[in-house]
This record gives structure tokens, sequence and C-alpha cells, in this order.
């Protein structure tokens, strides 16, 4: 191998006598980007960006038992059965997230609580869009550090060095491997451009970009986690998540198709279908302001 990329030795860091999990510490670098990027597009649309501050106290932890859940469900053989340790599901330092149900309970309980601080929901959405994809990039890192989730054995300059201890018994005579967790990073960064990209350049209803990503990011993971080689449930000839893929890409697709069809011209004419960026809302609010200081028109009425 003239090239690889190498993988650490250790998923821990060590400053002093403090020891870190590189896992967690790349999930907590995720979050707090995901909070920062949300509460800045949320404060550019009007709203109080330290709302945002009190979803994520509430969504990230749901997001994180979520996610456990779902990967202890769909791989219970590895905390369950002969010789197998149950509390070791508790490990989620160890890896084992399924982003699936992260989203599902973190969306559902982010949803929950901005409606009990009466906040506009949809725009909520529509600020996280481009936040999740960015936290889940960094996330991914995570699974570097655990030397996890790999795809399969390859000798291409970008091939990842796996430690003998972590290759799967079939696979103990290769050295590296596709960094599938490289390729999903990537792809969440596409995401990221893609949604903020239709955002900018269609007018959708409020709430439509989280379909966007969602249908964005499993349009891509369908390919990452064909690629990987770790053990996983298969129906036919795809593994479990390809086909929780297929199912939640069709289903976004489905959601934004029905929540943007053509509706009649009085219900259009209320505004209330775009998703306009914070310098456009500037620009109308700047707009209104000039209309208000130059008074009412001659014959007393209001500007036309």
């Amino acid at each position: 191998m003239l090239a690889y990329i190498p993988s650490p030795s250790s998923g821990a860091l060590h400053i002093g006598p403090l020891q870190l999990r590189a896992y967690g510490l790349c999930i907590a670098l995720g979050v707090w980007a995901a909070v920062v990027v949300s509460a800045r597009r949320f404060r550019a649309r009007g709203g109080d960006p330290g709302l945002l501050s009190v979803i994520a106290v509430w969504a990230v932890p749901a997001g994180i038992i979520g996610a456990r859940l779902y990967h202890v469900a769909t791989d219970y053989e590895l905390y369950f059965g002969k010789g197998r340790h149950p509390l070791n599901a508790f490990k989620i330092w160890d890896g084992g997230l399924g982003i699936w149900g992260g989203i599902a309970l973190g969306v559902l309980v982010g949803a929950w609580v901005a409606r009990r601080h009466h906040a506009d929901v949809p725009l909520v959405f529509d600020c996280a869009a481009p936040a999740l994809p960015l936290a889940q990039a960094i996330g991914r890192w995570g699974n570097w550090w655990n030397q996890e989730l790999f795809g399969k054995p390859t000798t291409l300059p970008w091939a990842l060095k796996i430690s003998p201890s972590h290759r799967p018994d079939a696979y103990a005579r290769y050295a590296t491997f596709h960094p599938t967790f490289l390729y999903e990073s990537l792809w969440d960064l596409c995401v990221v451009a893609i949604v903020l990209a239709v955002e900018h350049r269609f007018r959708l209803r409020k709430g439509s970009l989280l379909a966007v990503y969602v249908a964005a990011y499993t349009f891509g993971r369908f390919f990452t986690e064909y690629e990987r080689i770790d053990t996983a449930h298969k129906i036919g000839p795809l593994r479990l998540n390809d086909w929780t893929s297929i199912i939640v890409f069709a289903g976004a697709v489905a959601v934004l198709v029905v929540m943007n069809r053509r509706r009649p011209a009085a219900e259009a004419a209320t505004g209330d279908h775009a998703v306009t960026d914070g310098a456009t809302a500037d620009a109308a609010r700047d707009t209104a302001a000039a209309g208000a200081d130059a008074g009412p028109g001659p014959s007393g009425a209001g500007p036309g």
C-alpha cells in the first residue's frame, strides 16, 4: 500500500488525567454546530434564538435515546442471547446509534417543545433542516475513532486501514477497507448544500425543508449502507437499513409533493407557503417601513 487513511490506535483522547471518549466528543460537537446554525437561522427569521437551545435540551437526549433504541432493536443479537451481556446496550460510547430512531424521536420531541412554547413549528423545522446533516457530518467521525462501520476491502489511495482486532472474521486477511464513514460525512455536507440551494431557488411551504433533508440524506445513505460489511439483518438482497432508506425516501418525496401541490389563488396570495431566507425577510420589512414613513397619500388613503 502506497497510501491509506490510518485509524486511531485508541478511541479515547487523554488530556492529562482526563479521558474523553472521541465518539461522544464527535456527537457533542455535531450537536453544538446544529444548535448554533439553527439558532442563527431562526433569529434571521424573527424568532428567539434562545428557544432553539431550549428545544435542543429536550430533543438531543431524546434523539440519542431513539437512536440507541433503534440500534438495539435492529441488532439485538449483539446484546441478548447466549454469551451476551444485555447491560452493554447502555454503553453508547462504544458506538451503535441508529440515525433513523434518532431523527424520528428527536424531531417529535423538538416539535412538542416548540409547540409548548407557542413557536411556529414548521419554521423551526426549516431552520433545523440544514443543521441536522451538518451534525451528522461531524458525528460520523466518531465511527473513525471506533474503527467501525467500514466498507468492503479496497486498495484505493483513500482506503482506511483497520486494526486486526476490529476486522470481521471473514475479512481478517485484509488490511484496508472503504471508509464509508468518510463517504457519508461528505454526502451529509452535500445534503447541507442541497437543502440551502432548494431553499433559495424554490418557494415551498414552511416545513418542507425537513422533507428535502430526509429525501436527500436517504438517497445517499442507500449507497453507503450497501457498501458496508458489518453484521446486519437482510431482507432479500438488501440490508435492513437499505430498505429503510427506500421507504423513508419515498415517504419524504410524497410529503413534499402533497405539501406543495398547486393551491387556489386565494390561498397562495396569503404568502404562507413561502420559505424565505433572512435577507428576503429583512428586505420586506425595510420596504414596509419605508412605506409607513411616507405617510398617507393626498386623498388621505394609505400607500397604494
